[in-house]
């Protein structure tokens, strides 16, 4: 067992292609990539150890190879990120109840006592809420997972825009102001025959500016 720092072989392929999309999706957006790639969020969210996440995200190969270093890891993570309503963690009885399990196979697969099988993997999984393969996966495959969820995000935000973007480029105001521009809705205030016509025109400019809403930028 290491302490989840770096070791041999190389990170999956998948990952270096998810940091990219996301990165070109979070630029689109203007996104900034300290959020969608606060490496403390990440690890909660996938249950790799932020050293890890930090080494994995710059390219290098880290993570815990060992199957059973990697469970006592995550199921740590869960114990101190998912609590009970009160904010206490769950005790080894109130997982063994929730885990279909007895107390004595709890307290070993959590001391470390006991190799865990899928069967154990998956109800401990299910108690805590999480996705399967939480408590398995290898490290780069587990943040890959979570920024794939945070590309989702992303993708749904971008669809969200354009969606605005069209609905706004229905507007028979807004087209009115693509059309003619600032500058052509002047020259033809200037046209009227009055100041107080041409105050009627800034008036009405000043409740369309209000009304119309623009796509973030």
């Amino acid at each position: 067992m290491t302490d989840g720092f770096e070791s041999p072989g190389a990170p999956t392929a998948a990952l270096p292609a998810v940091v990219a999309r996301v990165t070109a999706l979070a630029d689109r957006l203007g996104v900034a990539h300290a959020d969608v790639f606060d490496t403390g969020r990440l690890s909660v969210a996938s249950g790799v150890p932020e050293p890890v996440v930090k080494a994995l995200l710059s390219g290098r190969p880290a993570g815990e190879p060992d199957v059973q270093a990697r469970f006592l890891q995550r199921l740590d993570l869960l114990r101190r990120t998912r609590l009970k309503p009160n904010g206490r963690k769950y005790t080894q009885q109130e997982i063994a109840d929730g885990a279909g399990m007895s107390r004595q196979q709890a307290g070993a697969l959590i001391n470390g006592d006991r190799r865990p099988t899928m069967e154990h993997c998956d109800a401990v999984q299910r108690f805590f809420r999480v996705h399967a393969g939480f408590l398995t996966a290898e490290d780069p495959e587990a943040l890959a997972g979570t920024l794939q969820r945070t590309e989702q995000e992303l993708l749904q935000k971008l669809a969200d825009r354009e969606r605005e973007a069209a609905a706004d480029a229905d507007d028979p105001l807004e087209r009115l102001l693509q059309d003619h521009g600032v500058r052509g809705i002047a020259w033809r205030a200037a046209q009227l025959p009055t100041d107080q016509h041409r105050d009627k025109v800034a008036e009405w400019l000043d409740m369309l500016l209000e009304s119309v809403k623009r796509p973030e930028s």
